[in-house]
């Protein structure tokens, strides 16, 4: 007399045969195929404050240690020319680029590019050899060295010389050198006292000036001014098409995104260290300047307020500077 099998090894034996059998879907006969793999968000950045806070995203997914994370693939270059073409033809998902330079690529695409997140406030600093500048009002009638004439740190700075009641062209002598160094150069011959420098090229210069000092922040005197924009350095950007296909992982991108930024504000030394090993910048440079740098992750209608007013600014002084238009209202994910 045969013994009958135990209910649960029954259950088994049954189960396995069933994954044998040819499956519908799959012509080849045999267990069913994988799940397709998840899709690589495809990242890019400039090196520089733009690119700080994603570090720890960069480390974690070349270590996938950390909570789960999307799958991601990071680019870093030297200049938006090597980011934007690559952008625009399909070969990067996410880039973050100056903010301007997100506004000039929406026009330039007809709305193809679309704002994620602002990563980085002003980094925009006066820096002085001695203390006479306490103030904005202070800079009547001083001379301030800078570069950038004719783009955003121009524009920036004569926006908040008008808003503290300077005439940009009457009260203050801006003499304009073509790059950064040229103004350190004239700072450590005593040529000039006052500068107009961003981060981290600040932290550089009090390497090699011992005596200088951050006078004005202008991100914090944007703030002052109490008008729902801000000072922007950089956004996050992506294809609009990107977002269409792939609502899932850029959810994800943004709350990875978010919770790196915040990392970055908040272990200086750790940050500054990937930094570094990363080549944006040198860690010590960066261990001293990443408290400046004004590193953010800000979505929704916050970014979206924040960056139209800047925008604005920036479209009144010059509108080829945001591409000859401002962005329309599907400019900003999520707003």
């Amino acid at each position: 007399m045969k013994k009958k099998l135990p209910a649960l090894l029954l259950a088994l034996l049954l189960s396995l045969a069933a994954c044998g059998q040819a499956d519908p879907g799959n012509p080849g006969g045999g267990a069913s195929q994988e799940a397709e793999p998840l899709y690589t968000v495809r990242v890019a950045a400039l090196k520089g404050p733009t690119a700080m806070g994603l570090v720890k995203l960069m480390h974690e997914t070349d270590n996938r240690a950390g909570q789960p994370l999307g799958e991601y693939e990071f680019t870093l270059a030297a200049s938006a020319d090597e980011v934007t073409p690559r952008l625009i033809k399909g070969e990067l998902d996410v880039a973050c680029v100056p903010a301007n330079l997100a506004a000039v690529l929406y026009n330039r695409t007809k709305g193809e590019i679309v704002t994620l997140a602002v990563n980085t406030l002003g980094v925009l600093y006066i820096v002085e050899n001695g203390e006479a500048v306490q103030s904005m009002a202070d800079l009547r009638g001083k001379t301030i060295v800078a570069a950038g004439k004719g783009s955003t740190p121009e524009y920036g700075l004569r926006y908040l010389l008008k808003e503290n009641g300077l005439d940009p062209d009457q009260d203050v002598a801006i003499d304009w050198k073509s790059e950064h160094a040229e103004c350190v150069a004239a700072l450590a011959s005593g040529a000039a006292s006052i500068a107009l420098l961003p981060q981290p090229f600040v932290t550089v210069a009090q390497g090699k000036l011992p005596g200088l000092r951050a006078a004005l922040d202008l991100t914090a005197e944007w703030e002052a001014l109490d008008n729902g924009s801000a000072m922007i350095t950089g956004v996050a950007v992506a294809r609009r098409a990107f977002l269409e296909e792939h609502p899932e992982e850029t959810e994800r991108f943004l709350l990875d995104y978010a919770e790196s930024a915040a990392w970055a504000g908040g272990h200086t030394a750790e940050a500054a260290a990937l930094i570094g090993e990363y080549g944006i910048v040198e860690a010590a440079v960066a261990e001293k300047a990443l408290p400046y740098c004004n590193i953010v992750c800000l979505t929704g209608q916050e970014m979206a307020e924040k960056l139209s007013g800047y925008l604005e600014v920036l479209y009144d002084a010059d509108p080829a500077s945001v591409g000859g238009a401002l962005p329309g209202r599907d400019f900003c994910y999520g707003a």
